[in-house]
């Protein structure tokens, strides 16, 4: 960087104006926005606690999990089943940039007004179940419902063990990580065109967009032989392409695969002189892959079984192969590689901090704000806008 350069402090979404509206379904579309340096308000029901009442909780009964989703931003709370409420309401619309609403408290979806009246240039982020038309439209559905309905749920588990619920809200987080995707293409739509948006997220929609491991068996089952009918069993570790595993090592667990270059792990096999039957020709006849592909992860599996994990890892990732050391929760929580980024955070929390997930990016021109404590105002007012920057 020369003299004549000045390196930016400013968040890369300084001066955007973000009215958070969300439940669980979009809250961490919210979060991501407010992360990023968007001057966030939350709306809250004066009526109710709402995702406050979420576990886990410190032993001052306070919401860890609100303290994370909800961090970096002012609530205010308000009460839309009144004139008063709906008046504060239309206000704060009028100065957003971005609305991320989930049709439940507090939604201008559920109230009477014209949005493009107040602000024709808004991303109006509407996340639902189900989307805003269609024959599911008015059905609700909680993360493991909409997960099961999504076609998530089906593919966990082992092919002898019923479907499993992902560990958390990983459906909400899915549906989240979209709903800020829209925000942010929507905005760029708004500062080009001077025009808003409106969103329409489907929860549902969301989900099945991750399964393109799964759906090509559904839709072309014609060229995997190898599938059981339209679709293959639930295999627990095993990838759908049969060439990632998770394996037993000595002291811990190892996600191996020959991929890339399957001949570059034969020829670490052959150093060690374990590479058994694998350099025999007819394996690279292309009608012979998934018997190779079989082949090849039997002989890790034994290769594997009689090494120390974690310099078994180090020294696969030395040579270039895409090994994996399998890390339980409290180790991540104690990853050095993690410790190293500073990606780690302080949550303030009403009385404590906690500690927990940073944001998973960083940038060369740009600050990012630490997580700041949660400022509830019982009400509206000139002054709390002017002190927010929201004049």
């Amino acid at each position: 960087m020369t003299g004549n350069q000045k390196q930016s402090v400013d968040p890369p979404l300084a001066g955007i104006r973000v009215l958070d509206l969300a439940d669980e379904r979009g809250i961490y579309g919210s979060k991501l926005l407010a992360d990023l340096g968007a001057s966030t308000i939350r709306l809250e029901s004066s009526h109710e606690d709402g995702l406050r009442q979420r576990g886990p909780f410190n032993k001052d009964e306070e919401s860890l999990w609100y303290a994370y989703y909800a961090s970096n931003r002012v609530v205010i709370e308000i009460d839309t089943e009144s004139g008063q409420g709906i008046t504060q309401l239309k206000k704060l619309v009028s100065k957003a940039d971005v609305i991320i609403d989930t049709g439940t408290v507090n939604s201008i979806t559920s109230t009477e007004f014209n949005l493009n009246d107040l602000n024709g240039k808004v991303v109006h982020v509407d996340v639902s179940s189900f989307g805003r038309n269609g024959p599911w439209k008015d059905f609700l559905a909680p993360d493991l419902i909409a997960g099961a309905l999504g076609g998530s749920v089906a593919a966990t588990g082992d092919i002898d063990t019923t479907p499993l619920k992902l560990f958390g809200d990983q459906s909400f987080l899915v549906s989240g990580t979209y709903a800020a995707i829209a925000a942010l293409t929507g905005l760029y739509n708004s500062h080009n065109r001077g025009l808003g948006e409106r969103v329409d997220v489907s929860v549902h929609e969301t989900i099945a967009s991750t399964l393109e491991h799964v759906l090509m068996f559904a839709l072309y089952p014609g060229f995997f032989p190898w599938a059981d009918g339209k679709i293959l069993p639930r295999r627990g570790s095993l990838h759908w392409g049969n060439a990632y595993e998770v394996v037993p090592a000595i002291g811990g667990s190892i996600m191996v695969t020959p991929a890339p270059n399957a001949e570059k792990q034969i020829a670490w096999l052959a150093e060690e002189q374990v590479e058994e039957d694998l350099l025999d020709e007819r394996y690279m006849a292309l009608e012979h892959r998934q018997e190779f592909v079989k082949r090849i992860m039997t002989v890790l599996r034994k290769w594997v079984a009689n090494k120390d994990a974690e310099p078994f890892f180090h020294e696969a990732q030395s040579r270039h192969y895409p090994y994996g050391l399998v890390m339980k929760p409290d180790e991540v929580a104690h990853n050095p590689h993690l410790q190293d980024r500073d990606w780690w955070k302080e949550y303030p929390t009403e009385n404590s901090t906690v500690k927990g997930p940073g944001i998973p990016y960083q940038f060369s021109r740009s600050s990012l704000s630490k997580p700041t404590k949660q400022i509830t105002y019982p009400t509206l007012s000139e002054d709390i806008l002017n002190t927010i920057g929201w004049v």
